[in-house]
């Protein structure tokens, strides 16, 4: 069965939200089965509340987990809209891997990926990947403000008569006057896909969901045609 991503898959009941992890090799994607999963809160990463297995599709079951009101993710300025939980996962043959800070949104379901490297010779100690707070409960830098209309004064510039979604999109890890910050390339759909989940809420209205994925990606791509 099809999962829709905006809404869960089944509520979980008032005041909580559902998980489900899926676990992977980093050698081609392979699902990784009969791998260990341990959740616990994330202010007690010690005291395990639940222990899954994956499948054969490297998956685990769906589980409902305590998450804060509905009404947090939909007021501005409230108390901390979403939980955080801790994913330990182990698996024969491979290094074990912790995700600090998943988080739980009432009404929704938080799909976790863990990819898992395979055991070596040597030993290596064990990956731990700590999830930031959400940019709209957090606090960071105020984002650099730019102008609205960018000039087209650079020699070899042309206008497409359509738009071309690219495959590729560059991602500076700085401050655009930071010439020591590498570059990446990252998939045009994963960039989008990122960005949309660090600045809006599962528990959102479809449409404002719709409408805030929309204006990311006109967003990008007047980057990517007029930067990069």
């Amino acid at each position: 069965m099809s999962v829709n991503i905006i809404h869960a898959a089944q509520n979980a009941g008032p005041d909580t939200g559902r998980l489900k992890i899926s676990v992977t090799s980093s050698l081609g994607l392979i699902p990784v089965t009969d791998a260990t999963v341990k959740i616990s809160y994330k202010g007690t990463p010690d005291s395990t509340i639940e222990t899954l297995g994956t499948d054969i599709s490297g998956q685990t079951e769906e589980i409902a987990l305590p998450a804060p009101p509905l009404e947090y993710s939909l007021e501005p300025g409230s108390s901390q809209p979403y939980s955080e939980y801790n994913i330990e996962v182990s698996a024969p043959g491979y290094e074990p891997v912790t995700v600090s800070g998943t988080e739980i949104l009432p009404d929704s379901l938080a799909l976790q990926p863990v990819e898992m490297n395979p055991v070596e010779v040597e030993q290596v100690p064990e990956e731990t990947i700590v999830i930031p707070d959400h940019t709209l409960y957090g606090e960071y830098p105020p984002k650099i403000p730019e102008d609205e209309i960018k000039p087209m004064d650079e020699t070899g510039e042309i206008v497409l008569s359509r738009v071309v979604i690219p495959e590729y999109v560059v991602v500076h890890d700085g401050v655009p006057s930071d010439t020591t910050a590498g570059n990446y390339y990252v998939k045009y759909k994963d960039y989008i896909k990122n960005v949309a989940s660090s600045e809006i809420y599962a528990t959102w209205p479809e449409n404002s969901i719709y409408a805030n994925v929309l204006a990311i990606m006109s967003v990008t791509l007047n980057r990517v045609y007029t930067e990069w």
